[in-house]
């Protein structure tokens, strides 16, 4: 794997991720072409770098583990190991209380210093992923604690593009790249 450096992206040719929080949508992009898109679900708390605000961090990121291949869906995951259980209703009625991190993960690192890598403001060191959800689980607005939700089908589709080192933009509304 080898981490993009910001003057690379976004990537003329290769597999990379724009997410737009302000839209709740996510976009594959293959170079200047768009593979796939769908919904999204970002943070409740809105955006922002601090680690513990429940917020979801911008700018530039990359996908430095890829977590959960060969998983059955809705596998479960806490502290990025999978528990041996698969999400169904009467797991939801057992454990209320539970954020659920299914399927896959996607866990994310910052490339920008001072602004989402480093000190309070490390994306990787705040846990953030893209990951599986409930199927009950809204889409198109925020609902996450800070995390990245997606429907299990887009995310596997995902997961099967976007490699270790793919480069992740995070925004909050249309922007130039510079």
């Amino acid at each position: 794997m080898r981490t993009p450096k910001l003057a690379e992206l976004p990537p003329v040719e290769n597999i990379w991720l724009e997410i737009d929080t302000t839209q709740q949508q996510l976009r594959c992009w293959r170079g200047p072409k768009v593979l796939h898109e769908c919904e999204v679900s970002s943070g409740l708390a809105g955006v922002g770098e601090y680690n513990g605000s429940g917020k979801t961090p911008q700018g530039w990121h990359y996908i430095r583990a890829a977590i959960g291949s060969g998983m059955p869906d809705n596998a479960v995951f806490r502290g990025r190991r999978w528990t041996g259980e698969a999400f169904s209703p009467a797991l939801a009625e057992a454990y209320p209380k539970r954020d659920w991190i299914l399927t896959r993960i996607l866990w994310l690192c910052g490339l920008e210093k001072g602004v989402n890598r480093g000190g309070q403001v490390d994306s990787q060191r705040r846990y953030i992923y893209l990951h599986g959800t409930p199927p009950d689980q809204p889409m198109g607005v925020a609902a996450s604690h800070g995390c990245i939700r997606l429907r299990n089908s887009d995310l596997l589709y995902i997961f099967s593009l976007a490699l270790p080192g793919t480069p992740v933009w995070l925004h909050g509304g249309r922007q130039s790249f510079d």
